[in-house]
Protein backbone atom coordinates (compact mmCIF):
# COMPACT_ATOMS: atom_id res chain seq x y z
CA UNK A 1 0.00 0.00 0.00
CA UNK A 2 2.96 2.83 1.20
CA UNK A 3 4.38 1.80 -2.06
CA UNK A 4 1.84 2.38 -4.37
CA UNK A 5 1.24 5.73 -2.68
CA UNK A 6 4.53 6.59 -3.36
CA UNK A 7 4.37 5.57 -6.96
CA UNK A 8 1.81 7.60 -7.54
CA UNK A 9 3.04 10.36 -5.75
CA UNK A 10 6.22 10.03 -8.10
CA UNK A 11 3.99 10.13 -10.86
CA UNK A 12 2.37 13.50 -9.99
CA UNK A 13 6.03 14.96 -9.29
CA UNK A 14 7.19 13.51 -12.23
CA UNK A 15 5.00 14.99 -14.61
CA UNK A 16 7.73 18.15 -14.73
CA UNK A 17 6.25 21.09 -13.15
CA UNK A 18 3.37 19.96 -11.60
CA UNK A 19 0.31 21.92 -11.82
CA UNK A 20 -1.62 22.60 -8.66
CA UNK A 21 -5.54 21.45 -8.10
CA UNK A 22 -7.14 23.98 -10.41
CA UNK A 23 -10.73 25.34 -9.68
CA UNK A 24 -13.13 22.22 -8.59
CA UNK A 25 -15.76 21.60 -11.10
CA UNK A 26 -17.85 19.26 -8.98
CA UNK A 27 -20.66 16.83 -10.34
CA UNK A 28 -23.18 19.05 -8.50
CA UNK A 29 -21.91 22.31 -9.58
CA UNK A 30 -25.40 23.13 -11.03
CA UNK A 31 -26.18 23.18 -6.96
CA UNK A 32 -22.98 24.99 -5.47
CA UNK A 33 -22.36 27.70 -7.98
CA UNK A 34 -20.12 30.21 -5.65
CA UNK A 35 -17.65 27.47 -5.91
CA UNK A 36 -17.02 28.57 -9.69
CA UNK A 37 -18.52 32.18 -10.23
CA UNK A 38 -18.25 35.02 -7.47
CA UNK A 39 -21.45 36.60 -9.22
CA UNK A 40 -23.50 33.79 -7.75
CA UNK A 41 -23.18 35.56 -4.09
CA UNK A 42 -26.48 36.27 -2.91
CA UNK A 43 -28.68 35.17 -5.87
CA UNK A 44 -31.10 33.50 -3.21
CA UNK A 45 -33.98 34.82 -1.42
CA UNK A 46 -31.94 34.66 1.73
CA UNK A 47 -28.43 33.02 3.33
CA UNK A 48 -27.18 29.94 2.05
CA UNK A 49 -25.13 27.33 3.36
CA UNK A 50 -23.32 24.15 1.48
CA UNK A 51 -21.21 21.67 2.03
CA UNK A 52 -19.64 19.51 -0.82
CA UNK A 53 -17.48 16.63 -0.17
CA UNK A 54 -16.07 14.94 -2.99
CA UNK A 55 -14.12 11.30 -3.00
CA UNK A 56 -12.58 10.52 -6.33
CA UNK A 57 -11.37 7.23 -7.00
CA UNK A 58 -12.15 4.97 -3.92
CA UNK A 59 -9.59 2.32 -3.98
CA UNK A 60 -6.68 3.82 -4.91
CA UNK A 61 -3.98 5.42 -1.90
CA UNK A 62 -3.48 8.95 -2.09
CA UNK A 63 -6.56 9.15 -4.18
CA UNK A 64 -7.84 13.07 -4.49
CA UNK A 65 -10.49 14.67 -1.78
CA UNK A 66 -12.05 17.97 -2.40
CA UNK A 67 -14.14 19.33 0.23
CA UNK A 68 -15.76 22.86 -0.09
CA UNK A 69 -18.10 24.90 2.68
CA UNK A 70 -20.05 28.10 0.99
CA UNK A 71 -21.82 31.01 2.70
CA UNK A 72 -23.33 33.57 1.04
CA UNK A 73 -26.80 35.75 1.18
CA UNK A 74 -28.12 38.88 -0.67
CA UNK A 75 -28.27 42.07 1.73
CA UNK A 76 -31.19 44.46 2.70
CA UNK A 77 -30.90 46.29 -0.69
CA UNK A 78 -31.18 42.74 -2.69
CA UNK A 79 -28.86 44.54 -5.07
CA UNK A 80 -25.45 43.24 -3.37
CA UNK A 81 -24.74 39.72 -2.33
CA UNK A 82 -21.83 38.48 -0.04
CA UNK A 83 -20.19 35.40 0.22
CA UNK A 84 -17.47 33.32 2.06
CA UNK A 85 -15.81 29.87 0.48
CA UNK A 86 -13.18 27.41 1.75
CA UNK A 87 -12.02 24.93 -0.38
CA UNK A 88 -9.53 22.24 0.75
CA UNK A 89 -7.68 19.70 -1.89
CA UNK A 90 -5.52 16.37 -0.91
CA UNK A 91 -3.94 14.35 -3.23
CA UNK A 92 -1.66 11.75 -1.57
CA UNK A 93 0.94 14.46 0.50
CA UNK A 94 -0.14 17.23 -1.48
CA UNK A 95 -2.32 19.41 0.30
CA UNK A 96 -4.18 23.04 -0.92
CA UNK A 97 -5.97 25.42 1.16
CA UNK A 98 -8.20 28.14 -0.59
CA UNK A 99 -10.26 30.89 1.02
CA UNK A 100 -12.13 33.53 -0.58
CA UNK A 101 -14.86 36.09 0.21
CA UNK A 102 -16.41 37.51 -2.82
CA UNK A 103 -18.86 40.66 -3.83
CA UNK A 104 -21.81 40.59 -6.05
CA UNK A 105 -23.80 43.07 -7.59
CA UNK A 106 -27.09 42.44 -9.21
CA UNK A 107 -29.03 44.68 -11.59
CA UNK A 108 -32.74 43.67 -11.56
CA UNK A 109 -34.09 43.31 -15.35
CA UNK A 110 -37.66 43.57 -16.21
CA UNK A 111 -38.54 40.89 -18.34
CA UNK A 112 -38.50 36.85 -16.94
CA UNK A 113 -37.84 38.06 -13.18
CA UNK A 114 -34.30 38.41 -13.97
CA UNK A 115 -31.14 39.59 -13.23
CA UNK A 116 -27.28 40.37 -13.96
CA UNK A 117 -25.02 40.39 -11.58
CA UNK A 118 -21.36 41.32 -11.64
CA UNK A 119 -18.61 39.74 -9.24
CA UNK A 120 -15.23 39.65 -7.70
CA UNK A 121 -13.59 37.72 -5.23
CA UNK A 122 -10.04 37.82 -3.31
CA UNK A 123 -8.39 35.32 -0.83
CA UNK A 124 -5.37 33.22 -0.69
CA UNK A 125 -3.78 29.57 -1.34
CA UNK A 126 -2.15 27.57 0.63
CA UNK A 127 -0.13 25.37 -0.33
CA UNK A 128 1.61 21.86 1.67
CA UNK A 129 3.60 19.04 -0.08
CA UNK A 130 5.08 16.76 2.51
CA UNK A 131 7.29 14.52 0.09
CA UNK A 132 9.58 13.72 3.00
CA UNK A 133 6.84 11.62 3.82
CA UNK A 134 7.62 9.62 1.36
CA UNK A 135 9.14 6.42 2.28
CA UNK A 136 11.16 6.24 -1.00
CA UNK A 137 13.07 9.24 -0.46
CA UNK A 138 13.83 8.70 2.99
CA UNK A 139 14.62 4.45 2.66
CA UNK A 140 18.32 3.75 2.57
CA UNK A 141 17.78 0.29 0.27
CA UNK A 142 16.67 2.92 -1.87
CA UNK A 143 20.24 5.19 -1.94
CA UNK A 144 18.94 7.38 0.56
CA UNK A 145 16.90 10.95 0.04
CA UNK A 146 17.06 12.74 -2.65
CA UNK A 147 17.59 16.48 -1.67
CA UNK A 148 15.67 18.00 -4.49
CA UNK A 149 12.62 15.71 -4.02
CA UNK A 150 12.67 15.08 -0.31
CA UNK A 151 12.38 18.75 0.98
CA UNK A 152 9.01 19.84 1.82
CA UNK A 153 6.99 22.73 0.34
CA UNK A 154 4.86 25.21 2.35
CA UNK A 155 3.52 28.58 0.54
CA UNK A 156 0.69 30.81 0.26
CA UNK A 157 -0.14 32.96 -2.77
CA UNK A 158 -2.88 35.70 -3.37
CA UNK A 159 -5.39 35.07 -5.68
CA UNK A 160 -8.35 36.81 -7.19
CA UNK A 161 -11.36 36.21 -9.52
CA UNK A 162 -14.51 36.96 -11.48
CA UNK A 163 -17.70 36.31 -12.63
CA UNK A 164 -21.16 37.41 -14.65
CA UNK A 165 -24.12 35.39 -13.84
CA UNK A 166 -27.56 35.61 -15.44
CA UNK A 167 -30.34 34.01 -13.84
CA UNK A 168 -34.07 34.17 -14.46
CA UNK A 169 -36.93 32.02 -12.81
CA UNK A 170 -36.11 29.28 -15.63
CA UNK A 171 -32.98 30.14 -16.67
CA UNK A 172 -29.13 30.49 -15.79
CA UNK A 173 -26.07 31.34 -17.42
CA UNK A 174 -22.63 32.02 -16.20
CA UNK A 175 -18.70 33.12 -17.12
CA UNK A 176 -16.10 33.20 -14.78
CA UNK A 177 -12.40 33.18 -14.24
CA UNK A 178 -12.40 32.05 -10.08
CA UNK A 179 -8.27 32.10 -10.07
CA UNK A 180 -6.73 35.37 -12.49
CA UNK A 181 -3.47 34.89 -10.89
CA UNK A 182 -0.90 32.60 -12.59
CA UNK A 183 0.75 31.51 -9.40
CA UNK A 184 3.96 29.61 -9.07
CA UNK A 185 5.06 27.35 -5.94
CA UNK A 186 8.75 26.78 -5.05
CA UNK A 187 11.06 25.26 -2.93
CA UNK A 188 13.55 28.63 -3.78
CA UNK A 189 15.80 25.47 -5.58
CA UNK A 190 15.32 27.33 -9.12
CA UNK A 191 13.02 24.54 -9.75
CA UNK A 192 9.60 25.33 -10.46
CA UNK A 193 7.46 22.96 -8.89
CA UNK A 194 3.89 23.61 -9.18
CA UNK A 195 2.00 26.13 -11.36
CA UNK A 196 -1.47 27.18 -10.76
CA UNK A 197 -3.31 27.85 -14.45
CA UNK A 198 -5.96 30.34 -14.92
CA UNK A 199 -9.47 28.72 -16.17
CA UNK A 200 -12.21 29.64 -17.88
CA UNK A 201 -15.81 28.68 -16.82
CA UNK A 202 -19.02 29.02 -18.72
CA UNK A 203 -22.36 26.92 -17.70
CA UNK A 204 -25.73 27.41 -18.41
CA UNK A 205 -28.95 25.20 -18.04
CA UNK A 206 -32.79 25.78 -18.35
CA UNK A 207 -35.90 24.28 -16.75
CA UNK A 208 -38.42 22.85 -18.81
CA UNK A 209 -41.93 21.33 -17.84
CA UNK A 210 -42.82 18.15 -19.14
CA UNK A 211 -46.18 17.55 -16.74
CA UNK A 212 -47.61 18.70 -13.61
CA UNK A 213 -45.39 16.42 -11.53
CA UNK A 214 -41.73 16.22 -14.33
CA UNK A 215 -39.75 18.87 -14.77
CA UNK A 216 -36.08 18.43 -16.97
CA UNK A 217 -33.09 20.59 -16.77
CA UNK A 218 -30.31 20.17 -19.33
CA UNK A 219 -27.04 21.94 -17.91
CA UNK A 220 -23.64 21.89 -19.43
CA UNK A 221 -20.10 23.40 -18.57
CA UNK A 222 -17.09 24.02 -20.18
CA UNK A 223 -13.42 24.52 -18.69
CA UNK A 224 -10.91 25.58 -20.64
CA UNK A 225 -7.03 26.23 -19.06
CA UNK A 226 -4.46 27.07 -21.53
CA UNK A 227 -2.37 23.75 -22.96
CA UNK A 228 -4.97 21.59 -21.88
CA UNK A 229 -7.84 19.88 -23.48
CA UNK A 230 -11.64 21.81 -22.57
CA UNK A 231 -13.15 20.40 -20.31
CA UNK A 232 -16.97 20.00 -21.06
CA UNK A 233 -19.66 18.37 -18.67
CA UNK A 234 -22.79 17.70 -20.13
CA UNK A 235 -26.01 16.95 -17.97
CA UNK A 236 -29.97 16.42 -17.54
CA UNK A 237 -31.60 15.50 -14.72
CA UNK A 238 -35.47 15.64 -13.83
CA UNK A 239 -37.36 17.04 -11.19
CA UNK A 240 -40.49 14.76 -9.90
CA UNK A 241 -42.80 16.62 -7.36
CA UNK A 242 -40.42 19.68 -6.48
CA UNK A 243 -38.77 17.60 -4.60
CA UNK A 244 -36.62 14.62 -5.86
CA UNK A 245 -34.15 15.65 -8.45
CA UNK A 246 -32.30 12.47 -10.80
CA UNK A 247 -30.16 12.65 -13.80
CA UNK A 248 -27.15 11.81 -15.29
CA UNK A 249 -23.45 13.25 -16.27
CA UNK A 250 -21.11 12.65 -19.01
CA UNK A 251 -17.88 14.48 -19.07
CA UNK A 252 -15.12 14.39 -21.77
CA UNK A 253 -12.79 12.65 -19.29
CA UNK A 254 -14.72 9.56 -20.14
CA UNK A 255 -16.93 9.81 -16.92
CA UNK A 256 -20.47 8.98 -16.45
CA UNK A 257 -22.11 10.29 -12.91
CA UNK A 258 -25.52 9.68 -11.88
CA UNK A 259 -27.01 12.31 -9.49
CA UNK A 260 -30.11 12.46 -6.93
CA UNK A 261 -30.83 15.28 -4.43
CA UNK A 262 -33.53 15.24 -1.84
CA UNK A 263 -35.27 18.45 -0.76
CA UNK A 264 -36.16 17.52 2.35
CA UNK A 265 -37.74 20.39 3.17
CA UNK A 266 -38.19 24.68 1.94
CA UNK A 267 -34.73 25.01 3.52
CA UNK A 268 -32.93 21.87 3.92
CA UNK A 269 -31.50 19.87 0.36
CA UNK A 270 -29.05 16.93 0.45
CA UNK A 271 -27.71 15.41 -2.57
CA UNK A 272 -25.36 12.25 -4.06
CA UNK A 273 -23.86 11.76 -7.04
CA UNK A 274 -21.52 8.52 -7.97
CA UNK A 275 -19.06 8.71 -10.89
CA UNK A 276 -17.46 5.87 -12.91
CA UNK A 277 -14.43 6.75 -14.66
CA UNK A 278 -13.37 4.72 -18.34
CA UNK A 279 -9.59 4.63 -19.50
CA UNK A 280 -6.46 3.44 -17.62
CA UNK A 281 -8.47 4.23 -13.96
CA UNK A 282 -11.62 1.53 -14.55
CA UNK A 283 -9.93 -1.05 -13.40
CA UNK A 284 -7.99 0.52 -10.21
CA UNK A 285 -10.90 2.13 -8.82
CA UNK A 286 -14.11 1.73 -7.01
CA UNK A 287 -15.52 4.47 -8.51
CA UNK A 288 -15.90 7.76 -7.03
CA UNK A 289 -18.27 9.87 -4.18
CA UNK A 290 -19.84 13.44 -4.38
CA UNK A 291 -22.05 14.18 -0.92
CA UNK A 292 -23.91 17.38 -0.48
CA UNK A 293 -25.35 19.38 1.84
CA UNK A 294 -27.29 22.36 1.64
CA UNK A 295 -29.52 25.15 4.07
CA UNK A 296 -31.15 28.09 3.15
CA UNK A 297 -32.43 30.20 5.93
CA UNK A 298 -35.50 31.92 6.26
CA UNK A 299 -35.87 35.34 8.04
CA UNK A 300 -39.79 35.07 7.68
CA UNK A 301 -42.29 32.84 8.86
CA UNK A 302 -44.02 33.09 5.51
CA UNK A 303 -41.61 30.91 3.97
CA UNK A 304 -40.00 30.71 0.35
CA UNK A 305 -42.80 31.53 -2.01
CA UNK A 306 -41.25 29.98 -5.03
CA UNK A 307 -38.79 27.31 -5.50
CA UNK A 308 -35.59 27.20 -6.41
CA UNK A 309 -34.13 25.31 -9.37
CA UNK A 310 -30.39 26.11 -9.49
Amino acid sequence: MKKFLTIFSLLLIGLGTTYAQQTATFAQYMFNGLAINPAYAGSHSAMEASFLGRFQNVGLPGAPTTQTFSLHSPLKNKRVGVGLLFIHDKISVINQTGVHFSYAYRIPLKSNQASLSFGVQGGASIYNAQYSQLDLFNNPQNGGSDPLLSNDLRSSRPNIGAGIYYSSKLTYVGISMPSMMNNVFDRGTGVTTVNQSIPLILNAGHVFTLNKLLKVKPNFLFKMINNKPVEIDLNTTFLFDEVIWFGVSYKSAKQIIGITQFKINDQLQCGYSYTITGGPLKTAELGSHEFMVSYLFQYNKKGIVSPRYF
